[in-house]
């Protein structure tokens, strides 16, 4: 029965599972993950969209301005001229009506009238008169006043010229006079809800909370037509970067194509589709970090249960031998007496004596053991001599030992050891071969070498073969070797392990114990 190699088995199907389950987890994670940003993208063009058309809006706005503005033109030549005909016939008797009324119709361009000297000969619809100047020059008299609103009438004409183009006619011979003007309140007016218009999708892109990062470029330009992103990171040197770092994460996208002015929608991840995307790992990681601490605290209780049973199974086992070994011990006495050949009195005293020595390594597991410093040595001769008319005859056993070694050390336990370790290299080699018993020091440990000629073992059978429940032989409950590993480990400090193992050629055992107490 192989109870350790059947909880592999189990071990590894549960590994299996739980993979699985983790991946298939993992793949419907990262489906939705997926499925997310795409519906990001999605929005982000539906964006694009929206931000596309408001574009066109404003730019038909535009070209709506050139033309208002070219009608406008053409009115003012057709306002100068009928003016200046009316300036012409200002003494005559009769005036044309329709010259009149063109001059009276302007009631909304603000016009500036400038003579050679660029003096202000005249004005018309200025939003502004004197008045307004009054209170913030409190002090000026009224020619002072006027003069300052002249002066301001002449700066405001430099910047109605780069604006619109003037006009300048000859009055008479010699005399010249340049028309200056504005745009009407109308197209002022049309023209700061444009721009408020284009102010207000651009806040409310910034204010779009649900949006992914985004920008969209002008790509003939490299013009930022709009973004949620700061200002700092669609600076002029910041830009390029920028964009490469979002067409990194995101392939760009034409939200719509002009031959003249293709327009590119490059779009982030979202801070949440980030951290959505780590989430699974972060989790898996948290519930495999409790499954763990779980399995070392189970697996702690289960290890504190079992030495608890292996102990009473001990001190139950050492109890019963109690009563037959005190029988024994009376018959052997009875046997001296009735003068039994004395051979076979020695022989029975020598296997009564080491059922004591069985019986009393039982009754000290779960206990803590007493350890002495004495000759090591002995000890391990003592199981030899014992062991060698008890095995096969076809069996050469060996010991090795330079020099008595004094080691702390409990001699029952260590003969236990020793014992165990020498019956399996017997069974390993099935009654016929050699086994050779090897003392050695170093300046902290002595060494036990127990090397047989039996059929060896396979490297996977090495890190097996301390386990409980772990055997190699139809019939066994696979506990001696888990047996000797405690009492070196635990009770002596030490070390035992395979030194080396080949297949049909045998296996070499070491068991170190410290010179010291430690």
């Amino acid at each position: 029965m192989n109870l350790y190699s059947n909880k592999q088995n189990w071990k590894i199907a549960f590994l299996v599972v739980a993979l699985l389950l983790v991946g298939a987890s993992l793949f419907v994670s990262n489906q939705i993950v997926t499925k997310v940003g795409e519906q990001e993208k999605q929005h982000a063009k539906q964006w694009a969209d929206a931000i596309k058309k408001k574009v066109e809006l404003v730019q038909l706005t535009n070209r709506t301005f050139t033309q208002l503005r070219e009608k406008e033109r053409e009115k003012m030549e057709l306002w100068i001229k009928a003016t200046k005909e009316v300036s012409e016939q200002s003494f005559s008797d009769h005036i044309p009506e329709f010259q009149l009324q063109i001059v009276k119709d302007n009631v909304d361009i603000p016009v500036i009238l400038l003579s050679n000297e660029n003096e202000i000969s005249g004005y018309r619809n200025i939003a502004f008169d004197t008045s307004d100047l009054q209170p913030i020059y409190p002090t000026f008299k009224p020619r002072e006043l006027n003069k300052k609103y002249e002066d301001s009438l002449v700066s405001l004409s430099e910047i109605w010229k780069e604006k619109n183009p003037s006009f300048t006619i000859e009055v008479y011979e010699g005399l010249f006079m340049t028309y200056v003007y504005d745009d009407s309140k109308e197209i002022t007016k049309l023209e700061k809800e444009r721009d408020l218009l284009f102010e207000s999708f651009n806040e409310e892109l910034i204010r779009n909370e649900g949006l992914v990062p985004v920008v969209l470029l002008d790509q003939k330009t490299r013009e930022v037509i709009g973004s949620n992103i700061a200002k700092d990171k669609l600076s002029e040197t910041e830009l390029p970067k920028t964009i490469s770092n979002l067409a990194k994460r995101n392939d760009s996208l034409i939200v719509f194509s002009n031959k003249e002015h293709p327009n590119v929608l490059y779009i982030d991840t979202s801070a949440e589709l980030k951290q959505l995307k780590y989430f699974p790992y972060i989790q898996f990681l948290i519930i495999g970090l409790f499954v763990f601490i779980g399995y070392l605290i189970f697996s702690t209780f289960r290890k504190a249960e079992q030495n608890q049973v292996w102990a009473g199974m001990a001190k139950e086992t050492a109890h019963q031998l109690g009563t037959p070994l005190s029988s024994l011990l009376a018959w052997v006495q009875l046997l001296e007496a009735q003068e039994i050949d004395p051979m076979i009195v020695e022989e029975m005293q020598k296997d009564v004596t080491r059922l004591q020595k069985v019986s009393d390594r039982f009754s000290k597991i779960g206990s803590e053991a007493k350890l002495k410093d004495t000759d090591i040595n002995s000890t391990v001769k003592e199981v030899v001599e014992y062991l060698r008319p008890r095995i096969s005859q076809k069996v050469k056993i060996t010991f090795t030992a330079d020099k008595s070694i004094v080691a702390n050390h409990n001699a029952s336990l260590i003969e236990w050891v020793v014992e165990n370790i020498c019956k399996n290299a017997v069974d390993a080699m099935e009654g016929k071969g050699e086994l050779h018993v090897t003392m050695s020091e170093s300046p902290e440990w002595v060494h036990i070498s127990i090397r047989d000629t039996g059929k060896g073992m396979t490297p996977k059978q090495i890190k097996s073969i301390f386990k409980p429940g772990y055997t190699t032989k139809k019939r066994g409950w696979g506990l001696g070797l888990s047996l000797v590993r405690r009492i070196v480990k635990e009770y002596h400090h030490g070390r035992v392990f395979v030194l080396e193992s080949h297949v049909n050629v045998g296996t070499t055992f070491r068991i170190s114990i410290p010179l010291k107490e430690l």
